[in-house]
């Protein structure tokens, strides 16, 4: 394995192309796994990286939505996040982000905090190690990786955002507890918002609620789970005039990371509800609002950056039931092959799609 070569596409500079590197196969040590790339998709995060809007390293290889083929396993065998071994050609997601399962980090439950993560499509590409993101036609998983086996009734499309969007939105849902008899308010309807929408429902929310700035978006969730549309240029008080014959807001979450956003959605918590908030992962001004309002009120405001591992894997047992409910598939509208990255990042910032795919292959 180790003679043969892979292909690369390489982020050097903000919004110049992408530069072809052929890479040999790296020798795998103890709990590492090659992959041969199947499918990957362009998140929202990758475009924020490649025009400009928020920092990363360079040079690197971008892309951290993927999934892909078994190739080759270190001796000893590597097991998945079940606890059984991966064999070749098992089809597989993993884990944003590698880390060590006995660190101090993980022991206080925020393995994602971890100190010296290892976060694919993030890293600086130092030597050989290049295959890091998904942008490539091979990726090579660290130790410490979660890979989880794909079931065979996801489709490709519905399977690749799994490991960014629905893990991440897992992750808001267990922050959010039990939503049996709650309301939901989602704000921001791309596609974590989607998500939100249809596993909030899938969680036992009682109504659903989706917000945007982009009525068509807010229209499309109601393929989604979502029960009513809210559009962004309305006021507090109209907002609340639409939400009140439903009993109110129980739990935000934010996907949309917009300050005032966020503020009007801590004005029209319920007593005792939640604010989640999962979008805010940018430089923006600081937020505004009232500590007696949330102590009054009883209110929570809870952040969530990545998730753990246990969040991908309730993600895909969410998919898995799901997928013939809601038309996942229909949110990734085009895909190229890897060597058009360049296209189908102009594709994927121009048009508005929810997600663009690319094809190694």
């Amino acid at each position: 394995m180790c003679n043969q070569e892979a292909l690369a596409m390489v982020f050097q500079e903000i919004e110049k192309p992408f530069h072809a590197q052929p890479v040999k196969f790296p020798e795998l040590k103890k709990g590492e796994v090659l992959i041969q790339i199947t499918y990957a998709t362009i998140c929202t995060s990758d475009l924020h990286t490649y025009y400009g809007r928020r920092k990363s390293h360079t040079p690197s290889v971008l892309g951290h939505e993927v999934i892909g083929k078994v190739i080759d396993i270190a001796q000893g065998g590597v097991r998945d996040y079940s606890g059984a071994l991966l064999q070749l050609n098992d089809l597989v997601t993993w884990s944003v982000y590698a880390h060590d399962h006995d660190g101090k980090m993980a022991q206080k439950g925020f393995p994602q905090k971890s100190e010296g993560l290892f976060k694919y499509g993030h890293e600086e590409i130092k030597g050989e190690n290049v295959l890091s993101g998904g942008f490539a036609s091979h990726c090579h998983l660290r130790a410490g990786t979660d890979i989880f086996r794909i079931p065979k009734e996801i489709s490709p499309k519905e399977a690749t955002p799994l490991n960014c969007t629905h893990a991440t939105i897992a992750g808001a849902i267990r922050l959010a507890g039990d939503l049996h008899h709650k309301n939901v308010l989602v704000i921001g309807a791309g596609m974590l918002g989607i998500s939100a929408c249809a596993m909030s429902k899938y969680a036992g929310a009682k109504q659903v609620f989706s917000m945007d700035i982009h009525t068509d978006r807010v229209e499309n969730t109601f393929q989604f789970g979502c029960d009513h549309g809210l559009y962004a240029h309305f006021s507090k008080e109209e907002m609340i005039h639409h939400i009140k014959p439903y009993g109110g807001i129980d739990v935000v979450i934010d996907t949309s990371g917009s300050a005032e956003a966020m503020e009007k959605g801590l004005s029209m918590l319920n007593i005792g509800g939640i604010s989640i908030w999962v979008g805010a992962v940018y430089t923006q001004r600081n937020l505004s609002f009232s500590a007696e309002h949330i102590v009054r009120n009883l209110l929570s405001i809870k952040g969530l950056h990545n998730y753990k591992p246990e969040d991908l894997a309730y993600a895909i047992q969410f998919l898995s039931e799901t997928n013939k409910k809601y038309p996942f598939e229909s949110l990734v509208s085009k895909d190229f092959p890897l060597t058009q990255l360049d296209k189908a990042f102009e594709i994927a910032n121009s048009e508005g799609n929810y997600r663009v795919g690319i094809k190694p292959m």
